[in-house]
């Protein structure tokens, strides 16, 4: 029935962020007309969490070696947060260069697609 997921992000310059998609995280993408670009994303998961108010979601990147991952990207001249140890994973923030953040984390727990889950 769902056969995928759209995620958007609000930016303040959109342009610098696409070409950061495209040209930092090397995120392959289609042009869905006049240089809209439409990203592919890695294999992503969902989680539900309680909480007071429903209209506020965020977006975290995943990775492998949260160190490696800050190396490579830092090599790329992105700044990321000093990791914090949440217990779930160990996570930093990446700056955009439309202003905004993204969370990237090493998870600690069990991933969907690593497991076979359907």
């Amino acid at each position: 029935m769902i056969s995928g997921a759209h995620m958007i992000l609000y930016s303040t310059d959109a342009e610098a962020d696409r070409a950061f998609f495209r040209d930092v995280l090397r995120f392959s993408a289609v042009d869905a007309g006049g240089g809209w670009l439409i990203f592919a994303l890695p294999p992503a998961e969902i989680a539900v969490h309680p909480a007071a108010e429903t209209d506020g979601h965020e977006i975290y990147l995943m990775c492998d070696d949260v160190d490696a991952t800050i190396r490579d990207l830092n090599s790329r001249k992105v700044e990321c947060a000093p990791v914090t140890d949440e217990g779930w994973g160990l996570l930093t923030h990446i700056s955009l260069p439309g202003g905004g953040r993204l969370g990237l984390y090493q998870p600690r727990h069990p991933v969907p697609h690593r497991t076979g889950a359907a």
